[in-house]
């Protein structure tokens, strides 16, 4: 059996304006998703009709479906119950490294060096951010570029994963900084 006529859904929070994901959905899905108010797709890989959240309880409440200019696309915006992303993360456009962390922190799978800093809680996380920040400021004033971007490295890291073990996303801190630009001198400087 063919997979049905499908169109692309760009879902987008409505109330962050962050895109969250891109799905598919034939006429069916769309259907569902107006009678219901919940997010509804067609799963390429399963090849049927998907109710987002139906398993993982990280439903979408549909706000508004706009069409684009073509007619070939659709926006759902969405006021989402959980992570949008199979990772856990908040968006499936998150950055690589906290779909990464987010994963490790939802299945904890053994062996992983995530999954052992976060059962040992915030605190471990938090000494760890701690360390690498020591780490990152001494090789800014006395040490080479390369080794300066390495404990940059392992400082962004641990703060991703002390976000994972306080149940935070990243985006929280992205909207905190954009908070504080627009408040600064009206958003004129950094």
């Amino acid at each position: 059996m063919a997979d049905p006529q499908l169109t692309p859904v760009i879902v987008q929070d409505a109330d962050t304006g962050r895109v969250l994901m891109l799905a598919y959905a034939d006429d069916e899905a769309v259907r569902r998703t107006r009678e219901t108010g919940e997010a509804w797709f067609w799963s390429r890989s399963r090849r049927e009709l998907w109710h987002k959240g139906a398993t993982s309880g990280n439903t979408m409440a549909v706000e508004e479906i706009r069409d684009d200019c073509d007619g070939d696309t659709l926006l759902y915006r969405v006021r989402p119950n959980g992570p949008a992303c199979h990772t856990g993360a908040e968006s499936c456009f998150a950055p690589w490294l906290w779909r990464i962390v987010a994963e490790r922190a939802a299945q904890r799978p053994a062996g992983s060096y995530v999954t052992s800093l976060l059962e040992d809680g915030p605190a471990a996380a938090a000494r760890k951010v701690g360390e690498e920040g020591v780490e990152a400021a001494l090789a800014g004033v006395a040490e080479s570029d390369e080794r300066l971007v390495e404990e940059l490295a392992d400082l962004w890291f641990h703060s991703y994963v002390l976000l994972a073990a306080r149940g935070l996303q990243p985006s929280t801190v992205e909207d905190e900084l954009q908070r504080r630009h627009a408040s600064s001198a009206g958003g004129a400087s950094a």
